[in-house]
């Protein structure tokens, strides 16, 4: 597989001036660690709630960094969530996340590994290092968008106040207030498509784009146009694809990474041994159903009339 080529994206770490270094997240038994980390989360979250008592993002100050990026020790540790609550740290993901917030990454992992666990930490660092920026989270249809939503509130602890969710029914007026106020958007892509094009998403100031379903991004798909229309207006953002297939054929595969700017793969299959004490062998149950009378009678009656049809097809030939 190739990068993707056409235009390129400088990334975050260019467009601040310098590359911080990202420590591995702390262990539970590495006290030292968990201080400072915790340290560093209380004055992340000390900070957004200040600024999230201004009217909007756009009317937070500025930061001495370029891009908005928040600096400082916050700024210098990405977090994970701690092992507990149903939780469990699990290499593959924190290498997926780690990978994730440093280049634009296709995540490929069956379905059930944590893919969208994956997804919340890299929208929530986003969210804890640009203060002002947004991030979007993209699903193909309304019942997956309010499903990753939840999921995202439950599994990292976004502020709800912060967070939208918006589909078709949500009227025009709505979504351009929505965009001002919030901060982690939740939305289908036609949703998105529709709002770049009216100039109510504030395009400049989206930091992480999530694509859920990528496999769907080939040819004109929505997916794509969104892709297209964010890079009219910048190019310091963040994508991660999620996908349990990313493509039937090592063609389809390349147009997702061409069409998403993936510089980056994480791929874990079925067999791949890190994730087989997290797998489950599949049950799988054959039952047949019979037909019933009705729909036997009509079968016979189908048979039929295509073996008369082809009968007189082969008097006509002579045959």
């Amino acid at each position: 597989m190739r990068p993707a080529s056409g235009p390129r994206q400088a990334t975050l770490f260019q467009a601040w001036g310098a590359r911080p270094a990202l420590p591995e997240p702390p262990r539970r038994d590495e006290a030292e660690d968990d201080a400072r980390l915790a340290a560093a989360a209380l004055e992340a979250e000390a900070a957004g709630g200040v600024r999230a008592a201004a009217s909007s993002p756009s009317a937070l100050s500025s930061s001495p960094w370029p891009g908005g990026f928040v600096g400082g020790p916050a700024g210098g540790l990405w977090l994970f969530p701690a092992a507990g609550g149903g939780l469990e740290e699990r290499g593959y993901q924190v290498r997926a996340a780690r990978a994730a917030l440093e280049a634009n990454t296709l995540l490929c992992l069956p379905t059930g590994l944590g893919k969208t666990l994956v997804a919340a930490v890299v929208l929530h660092n986003f969210y804890r290092w640009f203060p002002a920026g947004r991030a979007v989270f993209l699903a193909p249809t309304k019942p997956l968008v309010a499903q990753q939503r939840d999921a995202c509130a439950r599994l990292i602890g976004l502020p709800r106040r912060h967070m939208a969710q918006m589909t078709g029914g949500t009227q025009v007026v709505d979504r351009k207030e929505l965009w001002q106020n919030r901060r982690v958007f939740f939305l289908t892509p036609q949703i998105m498509v529709n709002d770049l094009s009216r100039g109510i998403c504030p395009a400049a100031e989206i930091k992480c784009l999530v694509i859920d379903e990528a496999h769907k991004a080939l040819g004109n798909h929505a997916y794509c146009q969104v892709v297209k229309e964010l890079c009219k207006y910048t190019q310091q953002f963040r994508i991660l694809a999620l996908s349990a297939t990313p493509g039937s054929d090592t063609k389809a595969v390349q147009q997702v990474i061409s069409n998403l700017l993936i510089s980056h793969i994480e791929l874990c299959s079925e067999d791949s041994p890190e994730i087989q004490p997290y797998s489950y062998e599949r049950l799988v149950e054959k039952c047949v159903v019979p037909l019933g009378e009705e729909l036997s009678g009509m079968r016979a009656a189908y048979i039929q009339a295509n073996l008369l049809s082809f009968r007189k097809s082969l008097r006509q030939c002579s045959l």
